[in-house]
């Protein structure tokens, strides 16, 4: 029902600009080519991330296709750009300090709530591809209690196959 996509991280504005660039030249395509699939499948196209640090286009590009699939029902799409677990823990707490908590008192639930989507469910599953033996602040909280799998095969060579043999 749920798929993350861990497209930028907060960590990649310390690549080289060329490489900024051309990842985020990669997002704004993707989130314009892609969007007929989303519709014509009824896949929810959510984002988690800063979206603040993003240029004002691609801003723009995700807050409309977030707002043209939010009614479908099929299955959740979330695209993590200019997302770290650690930032979305900070942002989280920062948002509850704004709002006068008592942080003495936060519980989980109040955390999770504060969190750029409240709802998403914890992560089943976590596939790390390309060899890495690290989930790299990938979904910390949300990925707590995951089952983690590692495989070699590079993010654009995985396939449906793949995935379901990984299932």
């Amino acid at each position: 029902k749920y798929v993350t996509l861990y497209t930028f991280s907060t960590e990649n504005w310390k690549r080289t600009q060329d490489e900024v660039g051309y990842l985020m030249n990669l997002i704004r395509n993707h989130l314009q080519a892609e969007f007929e699939f989303y519709k014509q499948n009824g896949i929810k196209v959510r984002h988690i991330g800063d979206h603040s640090g993003l240029p004002e286009d691609i801003q723009k590009e995700i807050l409309k296709v977030g707002e043209e699939t939010a009614h479908f029902t099929g299955m959740t799409v979330v695209l993590a750009i200019n997302y770290g677990g650690r930032d979305e823990i900070l942002r989280g707490i920062k948002k509850l300090a704004r709002e006068k908590q008592n942080l003495a008192e936060v519980s989980e639930k109040m955390l999770t709530e504060s969190f750029d989507i409240p709802d998403l469910p914890d992560v089943d599953l976590l596939i790390r591809t390309g060899g890495e033996l690290r989930i790299s602040n990938f979904l910390l909280w949300h990925a707590a209690y995951a089952e983690l799998l590692f495989t070699d095969t590079l993010w654009p060579d995985y396939n449906e196959e793949e995935l379901r043999k990984d299932i």
